[in-house]
């Protein structure tokens, strides 16, 4: 028996993505996003889960990928880092995939440097890059966030 993986995919423009199932929780309908004064850039906002506040990841500032408002269609996925959980807004979620060891490749034999990538699918229709959600953040922004979520 070959070793499989679950992944959930995703969207942000025309990127296909994928994060481990076992570090989703779930995905809600789009909503407001508060600013949190003094988070790094890459934090868009804060939400309110069920009581709990949770940062928001801003995926396409990290990637430098076009900026653009929030959209009523768009997703927001709920995952979990060693730290804490997170919210990540993306267009669209396709679902849960399940890959095989030999046809995900290391990121670095792909393309070296590419820290936030924890393995490439490849698919019949194109690459799907697995994220790392433990690496998303530096050290330093990771600090930043936990001082603007204190004060």
């Amino acid at each position: 028996m070959k070793p499989t993986q679950q992944v959930v995919i995703f969207a942000v423009d025309d990127q296909r993505l994928a994060l481990p199932l076992s570090a989703v929780e779930r995905v809600v309908q789009a909503v407001e996003i508060t600013p949190l004064p003094k988070a790094p850039a890459v934090v868009w906002g804060i939400i309110n889960v069920q009581g709990q506040i949770l940062p928001v990841f801003h995926l396409r500032r990290r990637f430098r990928w076009p900026e653009r408002e929030l959209a009523l269609n768009d997703h927001i996925l709920i995952a979990r880092t060693a730290q804490r959980r997170v919210a990540l807004v993306v267009d669209a979620v396709a679902g849960v995939l399940e890959c095989a060891a030999e046809d995900t490749v290391a990121p670095d034999a792909v393309v070296p440097g590419l820290e936030y990538v924890a393995g490439i699918m490849k698919q019949p229709d194109g690459m799907i890059f697995i994220h790392d959600l433990e690496k998303f953040l530096s050290l330093g922004e990771a600090q930043q966030l936990e001082a603007a979520l204190a004060s």
